[in-house]
This record gives structure tokens, C-alpha cells and sequence, in this order.
């Protein structure tokens, strides 16, 4: 059947497309010579095949200027338009994360949206529409039924496509209805827990190619230092990201590992680098900064020899952007380096002592720690440890969001976020590599990558800018931080700097638990004259499973204000979060929500501010208003007393359970002998 209907539902597809006189692209035009590598290009790096690719492509333009490609798949199977998972959203990933070839292959809708996210991994478009076309010949009335399945794939959806609306033809495509359909496109809209669903779907795949990619490396590729990878890892996404209709991506054919000085594939990538930061206006110092370092992995001679025709430094390039370049394109609004430094950490060579010391922050513990600093659009937020820059990413998402709900000038939500990322964020990260990787993360969140310097917090910074205004002094009042706990007092050295810093504000900061209970208890005496602790948060014990095993709280300042012995603290025991964790290798999800996990971390910082009133999710005997003595410095953490003491309702519950024990037991017994009488 699918021999004989398939052309017959290709001939009607471009029967409607030259019926409504669409413009067509053929192969040397530029625009559909993009797309159609690729495809190939995609389809060449996932398996082989996922399938015919799609059977017709084209590229419309809508009145703003922007260009749609779009993509027409069809089949001659019915029931064959679209294969989707329980969820109602296009079933082309196990629950592994792995590509579903089966359902690309034979489903319409399934196939146009697989190579879609080709478009959005290999081409500077973000916006996709797929379509496709299934239909079967009656075979009593010889009438030819068809169906069409529209969807949208971007940047908004993570790649993972929104149907649009019914169609019974592709008239919507036509000049004088294109609009009226691109505007149903931009009004789309996915609920925020649809959002964060599709988000860690695409968080799990990530990890699998982090694996994959930190498995080929390490594997193949020799004589590149374990700082070296991760540098190539920087350069490679940073020249691909591109700067529309300023800075054009680098691109795999771009480097052709020619031998002449001057433009080998190192120096071509540093040029595209240099053009990349110098566009994002990163102040000049900055800029060379960042080249310099990246400059003295990309221009060794070994790593820019061809051989057979194609450098190292080309077939790693080819690997980055083959196994990554779909998720930084998508634009996951994730600590995504962060989850890049989780996997190649473990090529740095640490001790696992620092190993323990730069364990990646979870982003919903991030999210939190920002809630509980009460971080909103007009704070100035700083981070002296900052790591891969998590939490300062997660700071900024937090304030770019309270813009955007309050600020209803278009003009003016424009130049606050401009000034959010460029001067009302500051982390210090020590180590080089890790501070390239927290440059990395900024940039790609669009960027706040201005004043993230490589300096000893302890030793080097005097409080002001690192760069721009460099005489004048960050006016902090937020702090966040998960320090390094080998340094002295488990990290609260970096506490008691930090906000010995501040005039005023609020301080979130999560630390092995040791710290409040006498580790750093000189330390802590010394912040209490200056602040006031204001909640303590037992964190679960297996929140760093697999990276690390420390007990932890989070501790919460308010800056500014001595502490007092009468003032109240409130604890919270929430050692039971509701996520259920495992470090199992090969399982498909290593956390689940299994006991409203979202919503009591939503409740945490509401109850840090309004105390018992805000309880519902947590359990009350969870939480403890009381006192601690400022002169000790020892009395952070509360740990629930349970009284073991037997009760006289424990009596009689154990005396009930243990009659009814015996009397189930006398009436089997006596069964049992009733039975044996009857056989005999």
C-alpha cells in the first residue's frame, strides 16, 4: 500500500504548496543549501539514519523579516501521522533520553520534527515549523484520505515541538494566511510545569553526551592536558555561538587544517573568538584575558598538525558541536556548564579532598539559596567562590524574571537587563580552568560574564569592579555561596570576608553542617557582630550523592544587624525534601519527585520569612522557632529530640496487637486440627 499511496500524498503536498504559489529555494540558493547540509549532517551523526529525511523544504518569511524554514514529511500508512508518549508530546526519545529510530522512521510528524532539531543544532535559525503528511487509498470507495500534523520546533519548546492547531491543508502556508498562522505560532505557550519537564528531559540528554563525549577524548585523542579539554570545550562553543547579523557561527567546514601560520584551524577559531567577545562589548582587558587563555591550547603546533588532511584540534572541534552544540543552541536556561564541569572534573586530576571542594550546586538548591538571599532586579549579587558560576546563573535568572514581571516598558526592561548581567552580578573563582568555565556559563546565558574574575577571594579582592569601574566598589547586598569546605572553618572564612563586606542585605550560604555546630565557631562569633542568623536549614544527606557525602545546612543572614540573644531563629529540618535520589550508572532518572519536592522548596524560603504560618508541604514537627547564644558560635544546628519514652496508649496498642495475634493463632489451630479430622 505504501508504495502505491506515498507519491499520491506527495503530489497532493506540492500540489497545495504551487497551488498557493509558495516561494521555493532550490539547491545553490544559499537558504536551502544551509538546511539541506543539515540534515545530511544530522542524520550522518545520529545512527546513520532516523529515516528519509524530510520530502520537502522550504523557507517563508513572515512580515517582520524573519525567515521560517519549513519541513514536509509525509507517509502512506494510515495511522501513521504521529507517535506520541503519555504525555501528549512526540515520542522521539526513550526514557533514557536516547533517540526513538523506530518512531522517526515510520511516523510523519515524528520524522519532521527529528530533523527540525537538525535545523536548530547545524544553522543559526531558532524557529522551525514541521509538518506531516500521512494518508491511505479506501478500498471500497477508491477515495484517497489524508491527514496533516502541525507542529512547532524552537528554542521556547527546547526542541521538542508544539502541535499548532488542525489543519486539512496546507492553505495556513499561503501568503495571505502565513501571518494570521505565524501569529498563532508566537502566541503558544507552555505552562510552567511543561516547561520544566521538557527542560530536564533535555538536562538528562545532555549528561548522556557528556559522557559520550568525555568517553571519545579521553579515548582518541592524545596529548591534549586535562586543562586543555576543558579549554577546547570553552573555545569551541564560544566560536560557535554566533551573534545574529554581526558574528556569523564557525562552522565545521570552516577550518580547512591548513599548515600556512596565520590560519590554521587554532587561528581561525581564536579570530572568531576575538570577534565573538569583542561584539558582546566584554570590557578589553577582559577580552584578552579570556583569548590569552584559550590562545595557548589552541595554537600548539601539535594539536594544528593535519594529518591525513585533518587536525586534532578540527576532530575535536567536530565532536563539541556534534555531541553538545544542540543544547547550548537551544538556549536551556541551566547552569550548562555547571553540568559540563560535573563530567570533567574528572579529567582535572583533583584529590578527591577537591573533588568534595567544588561539587557542582544542584540548580534547584541554587534556585533556593537565591529565594532565601532575597535576590529580586534591583539587587547586587556576589559569589566568592563562584565555581562554574551556578548560582550566580541562577541569580540572574531570578532577576531578569522579576524585571520582566514588573517592568512594562519594552525600552525600559531592555536597559535593566543590560545592566543586570553587566553590573549587578560579581563571582571570584581561583582556579583558571574552572574560572574559564564559569566565563563560559555567563556567556552563554547571555551574558553576565562582565565581572566573573580569576582572583583569591581571601587574598585579592578589595570589593570594587574588576573591570569597567575599577575605582568603584560593587554596592553588594545579596551573598550567595557553596565554599570550598577544605578552607578554614569549613569555608566560613569566605562568610565572614563576604559580609564583613556588606552594609546591608541578605546572605545564603550552604556548608558542611559541622561549621554551626563548632568547626568555625571563632568565625562565627566574629559574623554574629556584624549579622544576624536568621534560619537554619538541615539539607538530606545524599544531596550530593555520588560527588560527595558531608552532612549539610544552609545558613541565612540579614546583614547589617548584630545578633542578638533574644533574637529568634528559625530552624527547619528538611532532611526530607521530597526527592528521591540514586546514583545508578544506567537507571534513566537518578531524581524524582516523589512527595512534592517542587513545592516545598517553593515553601522554604516563604516559611524563613513568615515563620509557622507558612507551613503546609513540611511537616510542622519540622520546624522549630528558638534562640541561639552569640557568643558561642557553636549552637547553629537543631536536631529534633524524639521521645522514646513509652506511653500508656503505646501499652495498650501493644497489648491489642498482641491479643489479636493469639486469637488469629487459635482460630488457625483449630482449623488446621478441624481439617486433619476430616481426611482421617
Amino acid at each position: 500500500m505504501a508504495q502505491s499511496v506515498e507519491p499520491q500524498i506527495a503530489d497532493l503536498a506540492n500540489g497545495w504548496l504551487k497551488h498557493y504559489k509558495l516561494k521555493y529555494f532550490i539547491e545553490q540558493d544559499a537558504p536551502n543549501a544551509e538546511i539541506k547540509n543539515a540534515l545530511l549532517e544530522y542524520e550522518s551523526k545520529q545512527g546513520g539514519s532516523g529515516g528519509n529525511r524530510p520530502d520537502c523544504n522550504l523557507i517563508l518569511q513572515d512580515s517582520e523579516g524573519k525567515w521560517w524554514p519549513i519541513l514536509i514529511e509525509y507517509k502512506g500508512h494510515k495511522d501513521k501521522l504521529a507517535k506520541l508518549d503519555s504525555e501528549g508530546h512526540v515520542a522521539n526519545r526513550n526514557a533514557k533520553g536516547q533517540p526513538e529510530y523506530k518512531n522517526i522512521s515510520q511516523y510523519a510528524v515524528n520524522g519532521a520534527v527529528h530533523y527540525a532539531n537538525a535545523i536548530l543544532h547545524y544553522t543559526t535559525y531558532e524557529h522551525v515549523i514541521a509538518i506531516g503528511i500521512t494518508g491511505y487509498r479506501d478500498e471500497a470507495t477508491k477515495e484517497l484520505h489524508h491527514e496533516i500534523g502541525v507542529y512547532y520546533v524552537g528554542k521556547n519548546n527546547y526542541g521538542a515541538g508544539q502541535r499548532v492547531d488542525n489543519y486539512s491543508d496546507l492553505s495556513f502556508l499561503a501568503p495571505k494566511h502565513f501571518e494570521e498562522f505565524i501569529e498563532k505560532v508566537r502566541n503558544l505557550s507552555l505552562t510552567p510545569e511543561e516547561l520544566e519537564k521538557l527542560k530536564q528531559r533535555r538536562e538528562q540528554e545532555i549528561n548522556i553526551s557528556l559522557v559520550k563525549l568525555n568517553n571519545d577524548i579521553y579515548q582518541s585523542e592524545k596529548g591534549i592536558s586535562e586543562s586543555g579539554r576543558v579549554y577546547l570545550v570553552a573555545a569551541t562553543i564560544i566560536a560557535t555561538l554566533g551573534i545574529p547579523g554581526k558574528v556569523k557561527p564557525l562552522e565545521k567546514a570552516d577550518l580547512k587544517s591548513s599548515k600556512e601560520q596565520g590560519n590554521r584551524d587554532g587561528d581561525i577559531i581564536v579570530r572568531k573568538i576575538e570577534a565573538f567577545l569583542s561584539e558582546k562589548n566584554i570590557p578589553k582587558d577582559k577580552q584578552g584575558l579570556i583569548v590569552r587563555t584559550l590562545q595557548n591550547t589552541l595554537t600548539t603546533d601539535n594539536i594544528n598538525r593535519p594529518i591525513d588532511g585533518e587536525s586534532q584540534l578540527k576532530r575535536v572541534f567536530c565532536k563539541i558541536v556534534d555531541d553538545l552544540g544542540i543544547y547550548y543552541k537551544i538556549g536551556l536556561s541551566t547552569d550548562f556548564t555547571g553540568r559540563l564541569f560535573n563530567e570533567m572534573y574528572q579529567w582535572l586530576g583533583f584529590t578527591q579532598d577537591k573533588l568534595n571542594d567544588v561539587v557542582l550546586t544542584p540548580s534547584y538548591v541554587a534556585t533556593l539559596l537565591v529565594r532565601l538571599a532575597r535576590v529580586n532586579r534591583n539587587s547586587y549579587v556576589w559569589d566568592f567562590a563562584t565555581g562554574s558560576a551556578g548560582l550566580l546563573v541562577a541569580a540572574m535568572n531570578e532577576m531578569l524574571a522579576d524585571a520582566k514581571e514588573n517592568i512594562h516598558s519594552p525600552e525600559e526592561l531592555l536597559v535593566k537587563e543590560a545592566t543586570i548581567k553587566a553590573k549587578q552580578l560579581l563571582g571570584l573563582e581561583i582556579l583558571e580552568n574552572i574560572y574559564m568555565l564559569a566565563i563560559l556559563n555567563m556567556i552563554l546565558m547571555g551574558d553576565g560574564s562582565s565581572n566573573i574574575l580569576n582572583k583569591d577571594s581571601l587574598q585579592d579582592f578589595d570589593g570594587k569592579y574588576g573591570f569597567g569601574n575599577t575605582n568603584e566598589a560593587f554596592p553588594a547586598d545579596a551573598f550567595v555561596l557553596n565554599p570550598p569546605y577544605s578552607a578554614p572553618g569549613n569555608g566560613m572564612v569566605f562568610v565572614e570576608k563576604a559580609l564583613s563586606m556588606m552594609n546591608h542585605g541578605y546572605a545564603a550560604i550552604i556548608i558542611q553542617n559541622s561549621a554551626g555546630s563548632g568547626k568555625a565557631s571563632d568565625y562565627n562569633k566574629r559574623i554574629l557582630r556584624h549579622s544576624s542568623l536568621i534560619a537554619s536549614i538541615k539539607m538530606p544527606i545524599d544531596l550530593f550523592i555520588g560527588k560527595s557525602s558531608v552532612q549539610t545546612n544552609i545558613y541565612v543572614f540579614r546583614v547589617g544587624e548584630a545578633h542578638r540573644k533574644d533574637d529568634v531563629v528559625r530552624f527547619i529540618d528538611f532532611s526530607s525534601d521530597g526527592y528521591t535520589r540514586s546514583n545508578r550508572k544506567k537507571a534513566s532518572v537518578n531524581l524524582r519527585d516523589t512527595n512534592h519536592a517542587r513545592e516545598k522548596y517553593q515553601e522554604v524560603s516563604s516559611i524563613v520569612r513568615n515563620g509557622k504560618s507558612a507551613l503546609k508541604f513540611i511537616d510542622a514537627q519540622c520546624f522549630y522557632e528558638g534562640h541561639i547564644d552569640p557568643l558561642k558560635g557553636d549552637d547553629w544546628n537543631w536536631n529534633p529530640t524524639i521521645d522514646t519514652r513509652p506511653t500508656l496508649d503505646d501499652f495498650r496498642k501493644t497489648v491489642s496487637d498482641y491479643l489479636s495475634w493469639e486469637v488469629a493463632n487459635l482460630i488457625k489451630n483449630q482449623a488446621t486440627t478441624e481439617d486433619g479430622l476430616g481426611k482421617f
